[in-house]
């Protein structure tokens, strides 16, 4: 998969959900607290959480009506991915007995410093692998609403 996506354009993108965030968990804890896949477990969460907060452009939610006036244009506004999505990408988290809340003591403010000297960060701006679409469906990216992840943070740091 590596070797095929050198870039982390498309299918490699997917091994790396929840890294960005289950790096600064294992960073703020400190390593061996965790093991690396609990403290991912908990990323891939966040991201999700993230991505359903994400508004998917106007002209894509147009373009899915295909012409169907039934569906309300701002059910299709809500996110890059549906609830019932996030809650599935959770759910099988659960089952698989990994982490799905941060352990106490971790703050928003701890996430903004780690994350900002992540290895995914270029040029000075934060890149998050995020979900779209159906499960597995990835992008690797820097366009997004920051208050979405301020909003990520404050709900999953407030858990404490």
């Amino acid at each position: 998969v590596v070797a095929a996506d050198e870039r982390e354009a498309g299918v490699r993108a997917t091994l790396n959900l929840g890294h960005t965030f289950g790096h600064a968990v294992e960073t703020n804890l400190g390593y061996g607290e965790w093991l690396h896949g609990e403290a991912v477990s908990v990323g891939m969460c966040m991201a999700a959480d993230m991505s359903r907060r994400l508004e998917a452009p106007f002209e894509e939610a147009c373009a899915s009506l295909d012409g169907r006036l039934d569906i309300c244009v701002l059910d299709m506004l809500q996110g890059w991915i549906t609830p019932e999505l996030e809650k599935r990408t959770i759910d099988l988290l659960k089952r698989a007995q990994l982490p799905t809340t941060l352990p106490e003591g971790l703050g928003k403010e701890d996430f903004m410093a780690t994350m900002a000297v992540d290895k995914k960060v270029a040029n000075g701006v934060l890149r998050l692998i995020l979900l779209t679409g159906e499960l597995g469906g990835c992008v690797f990216t820097s366009e997004f609403d920051k208050e979405m992840l301020d909003e990520t943070l404050e709900e999953y740091c407030a858990k404490e």
